[in-house]
């Protein structure tokens, strides 16, 4: 396949805390692949790889309605811990649907993964654009993140990436600003009243969440660090409607509070990644954190339905503008 023009090409760059060996072998390791590859739900048998230029990795990824999907890989270039092409998504009676182009680079403790995949024309990369957000396919990086900060890091976590079309500060006011901050941030279906909004370093914000069904949650952000407009961090604990210390009303066994960090880069001028990463925090039980790992599809959905609300308070923004 051929490049045509950039817009026929889906980037997708991400910084992992890990070292370059770390995320090479992540890669191209079969028994290590398996643990992360595919979105949420998906798990992976791996036939055959042979990890050279005109090698085949056969493998099958099998969905969580137990419908199976062989796939055949081709590689065309293989430079260890440098650089990896393949053609994606072929098999015996099919051809690939694109060619992918992977970087591997280490700077200050991280590893950057640069990934371009190229589709024949415009149109087809739109088409892969929307069918990948619709299937989940994103979470594969997010899954590998939380796969390389458990086995460097012995760290149970969850992530979430999404690009933004707005720019870095814009999006970093949205996050906190209560009024918008309550716009977007409840699950769907969810309402959010700040109870108290003192969203600063070593301040904390008091809210109530609510649905038209009678469901309500208390919760409270203590927050850590904020540094406009590339991060900040808070701790989340959910509370009474007394803001005593309580449990999720709906699960008993879980973190009593989670370390959420959150993470801006411009992409471009008008583009913004977030990065979200959440982790228990304090004295947590081992019934606690397998809770808590067993919840990351769930934990994927609410995000995700919050992060289109973001983004369609973006757009009007940038619309407004």
């Amino acid at each position: 396949m051929v490049a045509l023009n950039p817009s026929n090409e889906i980037h997708i760059t991400r910084v992992y805390e890990a070292s370059l060996k770390a995320v090479w072998d992540a890669w191209t390791d079969p028994e290590q692949v398996a643990q992360w590859w595919g979105p949420r739900g998906f798990t992976l048998t791996t036939h055959a790889k042979d990890l050279r230029p005109g090698g085949i990795w056969h493998y099958t990824m099998h969905g969580p309605d137990g419908i199976d999907y062989p796939n055949k890989t081709l590689y065309h270039e293989v430079e260890e811990c440098s650089r990896l092409v393949y053609d994606h998504g072929g098999y015996d009676d099919r051809p690939p649907m694109f060619r992918v182009t992977v970087l591997f680079a280490h700077s200050d403790g991280r590893t950057t993964m640069d990934m371009t995949m190229t589709l024949p024309t415009a149109e087809e990369a739109e088409a892969a654009r929307k069918f990948i957000k619709a299937a989940g396919g994103n979470a594969t990086w997010d899954r590998l993140a939380e796969y390389l900060d458990e086995k460097d890091n012995g760290r149970s976590s969850f992530v979430i990436n999404r690009s933004f079309n707005a720019p870095i500060e814009q999006l970093f006011e949205m996050w906190i600003d209560p009024v918008h901050l309550s716009h977007w941030m409840p699950p769907v279906g969810f309402e959010m009243e700040f109870q108290r909004a003192e969203i600063g370093e070593g301040n904390s914000c008091f809210y109530r969440m609510s649905d038209s069904e009678g469901a309500t949650l208390y919760g409270r952000n203590e927050y850590l660090e904020i540094n406009k407009p590339s991060r900040l961090a808070y701790v989340q604990r959910f509370c009474d409607e007394n803001e005593a210390i309580a449990r999720h009303p709906g699960l008993p066994v879980f973190p009593e509070a989670l370390l959420v960090t959150v993470t801006f880069t411009s992409e471009s001028e008008q583009v913004t990644r977030v990065t979200v990463t959440s982790e228990p925090y304090g004295t947590v039980s081992p019934e606690e954190t397998s809770a808590f790992i067993n919840l990351r599809k769930s934990m994927t959905q609410g995000w995700s339905g919050s992060f289109d609300k973001l983004e369609t308070m973006a757009a009007q923004h940038a619309d407004a503008v």
